[in-house]
């Protein structure tokens, strides 16, 4: 169903902004499945304006941390990394509501499982864009303060940031001489909405699992499964001969 002029203007409410082109919010909430499901419509997909967004957001945030932040290069790019992921843009979009509003096939629709939280990540980035274009790097700059940058304090809190990677490897090799593997289960979606599941995997033993839109997302969010479960068993007690599981998330 198409978002009706009354629901882009809740949406503006939701995002604090009022388009002086509202043709590019529409474009913003329009996925390339509706308009294969719907050929006559003469409305441009988002994925320009998400590749828009993307930039935007990631110079605002970079700005941001490195103006705020005393750390070292590498710690900001982690920062930058966790608060700029599918994961967290997502859940910038549930506050939004962006699910209401967006134009999607009937089979998109449907599917409300890892993929649809990649189409909504995107999406965000795709309203930044329109923002951007609509209101300049100022209106964008507000927009992505107030509803993402704030985030960066419970990030950092939680240890979000951390490359879990590394973090799981070096607490595997305190205990033993294994290095964590990862392993892909699954690939699935179109081209534009890949979801990769991912398993850590010690010796024979599986510690943790993760998705993410790239290979590289998916192995993050596993090996923040398997930190997790560290954290859970050094909690109790719990020793399994080579085991280390562990999330830092």
């Amino acid at each position: 169903m198409s978002p009706t002029t009354a629901d882009l203007r809740e949406l503006e409410e939701h995002l604090n902004v009022r388009f002086k082109n509202r043709k590019l919010l529409e474009t913003a909430l329009t996925h390339r499945s509706y308009l294969n499901e719907n050929p006559g419509v003469t409305l441009e997909q988002n994925e320009r304006l998400e590749f828009l967004g993307d930039a935007v957001l990631e110079l605002v945030v970079t700005e941001h941390l490195y103006k705020e932040y005393a750390m070292p290069e590498g710690v900001l790019t982690n920062l930058r990394a966790s608060i700029v992921r599918g994961e967290m843009l997502a859940k910038v979009a549930a506050a939004w509501n962006l699910d209401a509003f967006l134009r999607l096939s009937r089979g998109e629709r449907r599917d409300t499982g890892k993929a649809r939280h990649f189409i909504l990540a995107n999406a965000v980035e795709a309203v930044i864009g329109a923002v951007y274009l609509d209101q300049g790097l100022t209106g964008a700059r507000k927009l992505i303060h107030r509803d993402i940058v704030r985030l960066l304090p419970d990030v950092i809190e939680k240890g979000l940031h951390v490359d879990a990677k590394s973090r799981f490897q070096e607490l595997v090799q305190e205990r033993s001489r294994m290095t964590p593997a990862y392993q892909v289960l699954s690939e699935t979606g179109p081209d534009h909405a890949k979801v990769f599941r991912v398993v850590a995997i010690v010796g024979n033993d599986t510690w943790g699992e993760g998705s993410g839109s790239s290979k590289q997302e998916a192995e993050q969010a596993a090996a923040r499964a398997a930190l997790s479960r560290f954290e859970r068993e050094r909690g109790t007690g719990k020793r399994r001969g080579t085991r280390t599981d562990a999330r830092r998330a």
